[in-house]
């Protein structure tokens, strides 16, 4: 369940947020491809009484395309793979990876693909788009911080939060939140 929830903010995360703000637009604009090295996509879903879930994605794909003249006809696509969901215990995994949770046999990528990004303060910004996860499709919205440009590469640390049940990942509520919460770091090198 929790990874269900995570695929879904994870995708949706992973769009990471083109925005930018101490630094000059005309220096972060531009294509990037978001690099695992130094990126990463953490998930957690807390639980009644107090613990939790919480675990990662180790594989991941996506772009950020930062437009110079219009912030919002910026873009992001990412694309998680959840057969990659690692929480550090191997019974927690196979059964996220399951018919119950992501189902990963059947549905091998989890993707979202921004359709507005609106800046909210000189280095942050909502990224809004559409995440699909099991055949469903719906909005949602992150928060993505510019954590850095550098020679040619970006970073932003992007949060949000999305609904598990929405995509039929609600095994174990209402024992396990039905929230799962993201926390990611997107790292992209200018193409």
């Amino acid at each position: 369940m929790v990874a269900r929830i995570f695929g879904f903010a994870a995708v949706a995360a992973c769009l990471a947020v083109p925005v930018f703000a101490a630094v000059a637009l005309s220096d972060a604009a531009g294509s990037y491809t978001i690099s695992p090295a130094g990126s990463s996509i953490r998930f957690s879903v807390g639980k009644a009484g107090g613990g939790g879930l919480a675990g990662a994605f180790a594989r991941f794909k996506g772009s950020i395309r930062i437009d110079n003249s219009n912030i919002g006809r910026s873009q992001v696509n990412i694309t998680i793979f959840p057969e990659s969901v690692g929480t550090g215990q191997r019974r927690v995994d196979a059964f996220l990876r399951s018919d119950a949770v992501f189902d990963a046999g059947n549905n091998p990528e989890i993707q979202f693909r921004s359709t507005s990004v609106k800046r909210t303060g000189d280095t942050s910004a909502l990224v809004t788009g559409r995440l699909t996860a099991r055949g469903k499709t719906f909005p949602e919205k992150f928060t993505a911080e510019l954590a850095g440009l550098k020679a040619g590469t970006i970073r932003f640390h992007v949060t949000g939060q999305v609904l598990r049940s929405r995509y039929g990942m609600d095994v174990g509520t209402p024992i396990y939140s039905n929230v799962v919460d993201f926390d990611m770091t997107l790292t992209g090198r200018r193409g």
